[in-house]
């Protein structure tokens, strides 16, 4: 399988790590907008680094990222960039007859009267909009194939299709005990994606109902994660579970919350009083005459590079999917859960849990794709394949997965 690899920051650069290790790979290239960054992330391998070549590319330039697909052969397009370029890369891999995965969907727009109760346009939409154009290629457009979106989706999945024979509620749930020395505020994640995720208005799904919004941050809720973590309290927000799993779960509810902390979600609502989330450029002064630059990428720019904080960071994040129903006409309850430990993922890949967690999944279902595994055409989400082989490769990987009974 050839590979163009679009985006070498921190998950981008983990990827390339962990599929060094696996013989599924014929080749990888891996493309930023900064070739510096795609350079060093190819010249840090100690493994079959052969495999492996750096380009420069504008995410955003379609025409030349389906030059370059066309030009080095690829496969599949891996898309480790922020959501801001997901549909050039998504229109650019259909236009070159390549299949496509992602780890974040295409962005939302809120409601412009009831935000915090009805969708506008959400997250997804603009790539479900092409299914049939992917369909017709023969093609596959995997999307939301990361942690979570990912491994959150292929747990309901394997949920539905094992533990219960009817399901009620599916809840995401995201929590960590992660700290980063000598930093007040050192996200570990990409501020810009976070930003995006937090404050714009989170989706609800019932089956009564539908897709419905609510004020960022609502449904507080205590959840006790597992090895080690402890209770971490939890708020609504946006994400592309929501979005994915009533399409092929059937579920009377599905949620997703984030244990972010009264002092995390302080800062968030501050960025959004000062308009510092605002993605459109304002002018500024600069050395050579006035400046247009968006208050988010100024905001990105000013805070470290979660790649960076590896080595500050201690502690474990926890990924996973809770599920509530009925088995064998008795009520069950389960959390469905995957664990990465910073010294760890540091130790065995120079990577902090974060990026490693998010960046080891769309490498298994790489592999699942090479050898014949997984297939499909359309625009898929991961719960719509066959959730054990992923499962068993996971664990293969040397990354086990928990399952806990609650209750």
């Amino acid at each position: 399988m050839r590979v163009l690899l679009v985006g070498a920051g921190g998950v981008g650069t983990a990827v390339t790590r962990i599929a060094a290790r696996r013989d599924f790979l014929a080749h990888m290239v891996v493309a930023d907008y900064d070739l510096i960054r795609a350079e060093s992330a190819v010249a840090a391998l100690t493994e079959r680094a052969d495999r492996f070549s750096a380009r420069r590319l504008d995410a955003s330039d379609e025409d030349a990222v389906r030059r370059l697909l066309t030009e080095e052969r690829c496969d599949v397009l891996l898309n480790a960039t922020d959501p801001r370029f997901v549909m050039p890369l998504f229109r650019a891999a259909l236009a070159a007859g390549a299949h496509y995965l992602d780890m974040a969907m295409s962005l939302s727009a809120p409601h412009a009267e009831r935000p915090h109760e009805e969708c506008w346009v959400k997250l997804g939409d603009d790539q479900f909009e092409l299914a049939d154009s992917w369909a017709e290629s023969g093609r596959l457009a995997l999307v939301g194939m990361g942690v979570e979106p990912g491994l959150s989706d292929v747990f309901a999945r394997y949920a539905a299709d094992e533990l219960f024979d009817e399901i009620e509620e599916i809840g995401v749930r995201d929590g960590a005990n992660l700290t980063v020395e000598g930093y007040d505020f050192a996200p570990s994640f990409s501020i810009w994606t976070t930003i995006e995720e937090c404050l714009n208005p989170p989706v609800v799904y019932e089956r009564d109902r539908g897709w419905f919004t609510t004020a960022p941050f609502s449904e507080p809720e205590v959840f006790d994660f597992p090895e080690g973590i402890g209770p971490v309290e939890c708020v609504n927000v946006e994400h592309e579970e929501v979005l994915l799993i009533p399409r092929w779960v059937d579920a009377r509810r599905v949620t997703f919350k984030y244990g972010l902390g009264d002092d995390f979600i302080t800062k968030l609502k501050t960025l959004r009083q000062l308009g510092l989330d605002a993605t459109g450029k304002v002018t500024v002064p600069g050395e050579d005459g006035p400046v247009r630059v968006s208050p988010r990428d100024v905001v990105a720019a000013c805070l470290p590079d979660p790649a960076t904080l590896g080595d500050r960071m201690t502690g474990k994040t926890c990924a996973g999917t809770w599920v509530k129903g009925v088995k064998d006409g008795a009520p069950r309850e389960v959390y469905l859960y995957h664990v990465v430990d910073n010294q760890w993922s540091m130790g065995e890949y120079g990577s902090q849990a974060v990026v490693w967690q998010t960046a080891v999944n769309p490498v298994v279902a790489l592999e699942l794709l090479a050898s014949g595994t997984w297939s499909g055409r359309g625009v898929l989400g991961p719960e719509a394949l066959p959730p054990r082989p992923f499962l068993d490769l996971l664990t293969e990987y040397g990354s086990p997965w928990g399952l806990r009974e609650q209750g």
